[in-house]
């Protein structure tokens, strides 16, 4: 009986060490694992015995690209155990600060992650060789999110300024303005960006999933909403334990999420868009028209041009709130020690980020979970392969696990802040 394995010990363009294994047996597919590898790092444990005000500055040590859905998720959650309702101004400028996050996010998976793997090049410096004006476009991009999340936050990087009650500090209207200029100009290469994705060679690769994401009655969601599925889960963020259950796997150090009584789903950019679609702003509305690509979609390549779309969507936003925004007085509200338990979900740029916290009357924090969007793509991912591995030519071993690798790179898994060149192994076998 024949059998051809493909192993990439080291997967390419992707946050963090993973590794992809897949073993064909006369041409059907008979086990595919997503492998990561990469040591537990015990945020959860970390947090027990903290005070709940060191929080945010923890947990934004997660990730160096997504601090702020950290934290994010945590001041909303430690709010929620507190009584703590932020003001309209404060709900103003975390979203500010949050649109920042999906610029600069959205604007590194497109140009330098995932657009070498349609444009035939092994990485984006590479690229740059041939394409150098379409990756300082990108940069230039990123650079505008950035800056817009050192304003708010304190530094571009694990921002200071969040915290529970609101912020430490709030920028002056006149230095947020500021940014208005460069903000227009990345919104009108972000318009470039959504057409250029629309131009990339997507492979035909519909198949029925579930996806997942916040919605909300009356904006984009991004810090508040109902979790909700294509699978007609439509639940509050107290009740995502109900719906979701997480178990582990031989094969990953992460768990592995799943909708109770279904399975596999998927979480970011292209959830979001299937579901709230309809909530964008004028500009981006015109863009999704103007792709002519249908939404909701359910080929997991258009999570680039979704996410191409959500990034004009969050510069089209910024500019809007830094025209409307008006400083919180005062920066912050008052959290005196006390008992209490709350959860909350976020959108991170790559999907939903669900925090909960039990805090004892001295404020110091008691249990700690967090499920981060790779935790509920890792399944979703591995079902996407078997979908789509039948679906392929009959290609060399390196040629396949490339395809293979692009696809896993369409969810942009976030397993740490590191990135790894490729290594392929293959096998096979009569």
């Amino acid at each position: 009986m024949a059998e051809r394995r493909i192993n990439i010990q080291a997967l390419a363009r992707v946050e963090g060490e993973g590794a992809l294994e897949i073993t064909l047996r006369e041409g059907a597919v008979e086990e595919v694992r997503l492998r990561i590898y990469e040591p537990p790092r015990f945020f959860e444990g970390i947090l027990r015995g903290r005070h709940f005000h060191e929080v945010p500055d923890i947990v934004a040590r997660i990730c160096g690209i997504c601090p702020v859905a950290y934290q994010m998720s945590a001041v909303h959650a430690l709010e929620a155990a507190l009584g703590i309702a932020p003001s309209e101004n404060t709900r103003a400028l975390r979203r500010l600060l949050y649109c920042g996050e999906w610029i600069e996010s959205h604007a590194l998976h497109l140009y330098l992650l995932a657009a070498p793997d349609f444009f035939g090049y092994g990485s984006a410096l590479e690229m740059a060789k041939d394409h150098r004006g379409i990756v300082e476009r990108g940069l230039k991009i990123k650079a505008a999110g950035n800056t817009l999340i050192a304003a708010v936050g304190g530094r571009s990087i694990h921002p200071v300024s969040p915290r529970v009650g609101g912020f430490s500090g709030v920028p002056r209207r006149a230095d947020l303005r500021g940014l208005l200029p460069e903000l227009e100009r990345a919104r009108e290469a972000a318009g470039a960006t959504v057409r250029w994705a629309a131009g990339w060679p997507i492979p035909e690769h519909a198949w029925e999933f579930e996806y997942a994401a916040l919605v909300h009655p009356e904006e984009y969601p991004m810090n508040e909403g109902r979790f909700c599925s294509s699978g007609g889960v439509d639940c509050a963020m107290a009740e995502f334990d109900t719906v979701v259950q997480e178990s582990q796997v031989p094969h990953s150090n992460a768990l592995h999420a799943a909708i109770k009584g279904r399975g596999a789903y998927l979480v970011g950019p292209l959830a979001r868009i299937n579901l709230n679609a309809e909530r964008f702003a004028p500009v981006a509305r015109a863009a999704l028209r103007e792709i002519g690509i249908p939404f909701p979609t359910q080929n997991p390549f258009h999570s680039h041009l979704a996410r191409a779309v959500e990034m004009l969507q969050a510069i089209d936003e910024a500019i809007r709130l830094i025209e409307e925004y008006l400083p919180p007085e005062p920066p912050y509200a008052e959290a005196p020690d006390r008992a209490g338990e709350g959860r909350w979900i976020t959108e991170a740029p790559r999907g939903s980020l669900y925090h909960h916290y039990r805090i004892g009357p001295d404020g110091l924090i008691e249990s700690a979970r967090i499920v981060p969007p790779t935790s509920q793509n890792q399944r979703q991912i591995e079902e996407d392969l078997r979908a789509y591995l039948p679906k392929l030519p009959d290609l060399p071993d390196e040629a396949l696990g490339l395809r293979c690798e692009a696809l896993v790179r369409a969810y942009d898994p976030c397993i740490s802040c590191a990135t790894h060149f490729l290594t392929v192994t293959i096998k096979q076998r009569q």
